[in-house]
């Protein structure tokens, strides 16, 4: 077989409740662990919700051994509709309990993205210092202004939350930030505490560049600043402004990430992110340096959790496994969309500056089963690897002695009986990782989701770093390599699950110094 033949040469990178009203949840709505409908492409460690539509993670936080996870959500459909909060807990980040709905639309709107923050000084006056609340910053949506084709539609408003995250009542003074700016595009307020300037930050997307806003209490705000590219016209989403100290150096730079709606590397969208400072009224950072948290094409709308252990020095989030080219098409029936692995977010030099490292949270290795560990292989051709795993649930890490492999092109496919495939493969010619899915299952669905093959860089020259962990759960791949620097992240829709795994090399030799296999457990 003649893998040189499947490279693309082409690399590119009417409501009802007041504002003020707290919707009570319904006795066991939407409540506990367990998914009971087994569908085909349902993934088995990735959170998911129980059924309908879901996309962005919205208001993340961490409170006394929990994780808060809610997200934009549709109850009564399983394509986008009017915008809820979802809800979700977890102890470890692997394991989920589905809670009733956090936020309902009411007369001011739908609820749109937003994050949540710990107010532990009760600076926003909603609780004590002994109960502080949790206060969730989120855009309601107006959607009678937008079919009248008003500009101010989109406004900030806040909910708080007394009983850890439980329940939550709406500030009856909403909006606490209303939109002025005449563009229609203004939301998706992301939430920190400053504490140089003892403010509360908020980085809210406007159009084609952020705003930021102060506040010392989350409900009076003023305009600081903007951050954009010039000339730019895409859609920014979803950002996100945070310091980290560099392993190493021990300094602090301020990371913001910022989610784009067209023009992503492999198109459609992606999640990018800027390096600088922030002084407290403008984020200092060079525009034209964007970089790309993740190649692949399912990686959006990827923020993080407020108030998480872990210190200055790493960052916890979580992305929309999907992109919006085909988010409402792809084959699944009682449920749409998928999260991304929970992942560390670090800081490191990359010898010219800094670079930011993701890697899947230590957590998710308490998922492994029985492990299969193959001896150094020197692959030529084809060689199909099987052990205690199945190919379509499974952990794989490779390492590989670059000084030993002369092959040009090298890799793993993934098959089943049906005849669909899945390539990933490495060029060392071009220094290129790829991912061919256009053969991965039965094709109908969407057009752009069938284009490809789709590319990243990496360094497989000799000083570059060829070690990967792949995660491979019924309907996605993870790829990590570089240590973290290189994240790829897409999904699949095989006609039946994978059972074959197969190690290839094109023109010459792979060295596998070692190949190392790892069953993993379902979190349901």
């Amino acid at each position: 077989m003649n893998f040189r033949a499947l490279l693309c040469p082409v690399l590119i990178l009417g409501l009802a409740l007041s504002c003020g009203e707290a919707r009570q949840n319904k006795p066991g709505e939407q409540a506990g662990r367990t998914i009971d409908i087994p569908e085909p492409h349902r993934p088995q460690f990735h959170f998911t919700p129980p059924s309908k539509w879901m996309n962005d993670p919205n208001g993340m936080f961490y409170l006394d051994g929990e994780y808060h996870l809610s997200y934009q959500y549709y109850p009564d459909s399983t394509v986008w509709g009017p915008m809820h909060w979802g809800h979700a807990v977890s102890k470890d980040l692997v394991s989920w309990e589905h809670l009733p709905i956090a936020l309902y639309p009411d007369s001011l709107g739908y609820i749109f993205s937003g994050g949540s923050v710990v107010d532990h000084q009760n600076t926003s006056g909603f609780g004590t210092k002994a109960v502080p609340p949790v206060v969730a910053a989120f855009t309601h949506h107006d959607p009678v202004g937008e079919k009248a084709g008003t500009t101010d539609f989109q406004t900030q408003s806040i909910a708080y939350s007394l009983d850890k995250g439980r329940t939550w009542t709406k500030y009856a003074g909403n909006p606490v930030l209303k939109n002025e700016k005449g563009i229609r595009d203004f939301r998706d307020p992301k939430v920190i505490w400053h504490q140089d300037s003892r403010k509360w930050i908020m980085t809210l997307a406007v159009y084609d560049k952020v705003e930021f806003y102060a506040s010392t209490d989350l409900k009076s705000w003023e305009y600081l600043s903007e951050f954009g590219i010039p000339g730019d016209t895409r859609l920014w989403e979803c950002p996100d402004l945070f310091p980290l100290k560099a392993t190493g150096t021990g300094e602090t730079r301020w990371v913001l990430l910022v989610s784009i709606q067209k023009e992503a590397p492999n198109g459609g969208t992606a999640t990018s992110y800027f390096l600088g400072d922030f002084d407290g009224e403008r984020f200092l950072g060079n525009p034209e340096d964007q970089r790309w948290l993740d190649w692949g094409t399912d990686n959006y709308a990827f923020v993080t959790w407020d108030n998480a252990p872990g210190g200055d020095s790493e960052r916890l989030g979580i992305g929309w496994m999907s992109n919006w080219q085909y988010a409402q098409e792809v084959p699944t029936v009682s449920w749409r969309s998928a999260m991304t692995v929970p992942r560390v977010l670090q800081l490191e030099t990359d010898g010219e500056g800094y670079v930011l490292r993701s890697n899947p949270v230590a957590a998710l290795e308490g998922l492994r089963g029985p492990k299969t560990a193959l001896p150094m292989l020197q692959i030529r051709g084809e060689q199909e690897v099987s052990g205690s795993f199945t190919p379509s649930k499974c952990e794989i890490i490779l390492k590989t002695d670059l000084t030993q492999t002369t092959a040009e092109l090298y890799g793993i496919t993934l098959s089943n009986n049906a005849g669909d495939r899945l390539i990933l493969g490495f060029d060392r010619i071009n220094n290129q990782m790829w991912l061919d899915r256009r053969g991965s299952g039965p094709k109908g669905f969407s057009g752009d989701f069938f284009k490809g093959p789709h590319t990243a860089p990496i360094d497989l020259g000799p000083d570059g770093d060829p070690n990967l962990r792949i995660l491979l759960d019924v309907a996605s791949i993870e790829v990590f390599g570089e240590n973290g620097r290189l994240n790829f992240t897409e999904i699949f829709f095989p006609s039946e699950p994978y059972d074959t795994l197969t190690f290839w090399a094109d023109d010459g030799e792979w060295a596998l110094e070692s190949s190392t296999i790892y069953s993993l457990k379902s979190i349901w």
